[in-house]
């Protein structure tokens, strides 16, 4: 990356060493919290408030960065009908992308089927209280309820429950009635872009925690459940990696290619997020960064901030092959046969299901019970079979869904022909590249410096007050990307 000179031209920037970067501190606790946990289970298990504390303080900022982001960017821009299109076409990419995930699973247990032998009895399963709360969830959840879960009962309601599909139907609201304004919205447009800035400031502040928060609860998870299950289902656990990993090279592999962009390079690129997900086995804490990131990198601000969040809802691809190789694989251990046509059906039961139950807790069980309640034919007590190893496949999940969410905002960003791939080819490279307007260019190299207060991607400088307190000279008070949409007349 570069800093702006007095001159305005872009002068390379000191390279943070690699030791005092977030990345190689998250990954050391990661494999600290491994050898913690197996080797003294006990002290792994009462690791656990540490990592439960450190992804709550992440998920009580993404209700507001989601809010304020959507509002932002859609209360910006000149053309409403420009951002109904990019929703639609982020919903019909997203539609398409979890068809294939699908499919995608269904095909790698039906090569390898490795239920057949299992034998399991479904009257004799027995469920432990937890498994038991999640199965009477799903089995109790119709395939529509999804639709009409988005409307909240309360305006503050979503915010407390942290219900990310509810807060983005009312910053979708709230953005586009402060857009329809006028000028008479710009105080309020000003307001929810500070106060992004302040909500990016507090989140950088708690990623310093990260690696404290990545330990604790690596440490609880080995400790908790041990390397036994993964040698009694390590198969199956395999058979889910080895499906996902190649749906990420050949499927969003494919996308990335057609863009002419290479999907390794972005990994690499996103390499923070990423350990930040494997240290916490969620890919919520991840997201405020690929925001900015992507942003970095060129993508228009409304079309991140629109396509990201609803993506962690709608655009679920790991979450999709565990549903599908999941079910398959339960009615072959319970001896359940299901033809061709009984197993599209899943699919399109699951393209429903699988949404209904995003951002739940135990939300991947809850939608695998609602597909087995709603199908009749696999009885749903068969979760227990895959209840036990269930958290060494959620990391996996979370990945996949993070990936494929970068490459659908990437890919709507091209669909919507304001993609600068030159710019996003460059940053992935890790070359030197102009800041955008609005964006501090004093950390642009790294998300996350363990030595320096950090500032996030995008973070917008106060604006000047009076004379005693000039903006600086490379600061442009405009969002990234668009000018508001009523400037002309204000």
């Amino acid at each position: 990356m570069g800093r702006i000179t007095t001159a305005g031209t872009a002068a390379p920037a000191p390279k943070t060493r690699w030791y005092k970067q977030l990345y190689f501190w998250v990954l050391t606790a990661i494999v600290i919290g491994i050898f913690v946990g197996w080797l003294t289970p006990s002290v792994g298990i009462a690791m656990e408030p540490i990592g439960t504390t450190f992804v709550n303080s992440m998920r009580m900022l993404i209700g507001p960065i989601v809010f304020l982001t959507i509002v932002g960017g859609i209360a910006s821009v000149a053309d409403l009908k420009k951002v109904g299109m990019t929703g639609l076409k982020a919903l019909t990419y997203f539609q398409v992308g979890t068809i294939l995930a699908l499919i995608f699973g269904l095909v790698a247990i039906n090569i390898f089927r490795l239920g057949d032998g299992v034998n399991a009895d479904a009257g004799s399963i027995k469920t432990s209280d937890s498994a038991a709360k999640l199965i009477d969830a799903g089995a109790h959840q119709e395939w529509w309820q999804f639709l009409t879960h988005i409307i909240p009962t309360s305006i503050v309601g979503p915010f407390v429950e942290g219900d990310i599909l509810q807060i983005i139907f009312i910053a979708v609201v709230f953005g586009i009635a402060l857009n329809a304004m006028g000028k008479v919205g710009v105080p309020v447009l000003d307001g929810v872009q500070r106060l992004t800035g302040v909500m990016f400031k507090i989140l950088g502040f708690i990623m310093k925690g990260a690696p404290i928060g990545a330990f604790g609860a690596m440490a609880f998870a080995v400790g908790k459940y041990g390397v036994s299950s993964l040698s009694s289902m390590g198969g199956l656990i395999a058979l889910f990696y080895i499906t996902s990993i190649l749906f990420v090279v050949v499927v969003l592999g494919s996308v990335m290619a057609f863009l002419k962009l290479n999907i390794f390079k972005m990994i690499r690129h996103l390499k923070e997020e990423y350990l930040l997900i494997l240290g916490t086995s969620t890919a919520e804490p991840a997201l405020p960064g690929l925001m900015r990131k992507l942003e970095h990198a060129g993508v228009k601000k409304e079309t991140v901030g629109l396509v990201v969040p609803t993506g962690y809802s709608f655009n679920l691809d790991g979450a999709a092959i565990y549903l599908s190789l999941a079910a398959v694989y339960i009615a072959q251990a319970t001896n359940t046969e299901l033809s061709i046509g009984q197993q599209l059906g899943l699919i399109a039961v699951m393209l429903l299901t699988s949404k209904g139950a995003a951002g739940v807790a135990g939300g991947g069980f809850i939608a695998l019970t609602a597909t087995l309640a709603t199908i009749g034919t696999i009885p749903a007590a068969g979760i227990m079979l895959i209840f036990g190893i269930d958290k060494f496949m959620s990391e996996c999940r979370a990945l996949v869904n993070f990936t494929g969410n970068a490459v659908a905002t990437l890919f709507i960003a091209w669909w919507d022909r304001t993609l600068d791939a030159d710019r996003v080819r460059r940053v992935f490279n890790g070359e030197a590249v102009e800041p955008l307007p609005g964006e501090d260019p004093a950390h642009l190299e790294e998300v996350t410096d363990i030595d320096e207060d950090l500032t996030e991607y995008g973070h917008h400088a106060p604006r000047a007050t009076g004379p005693a307190h000039a903006a600086p000279a490379s600061f442009d008070p405009a969002p990234s990307h668009a000018a508001p949409a009523y400037s002309k007349s204000s």
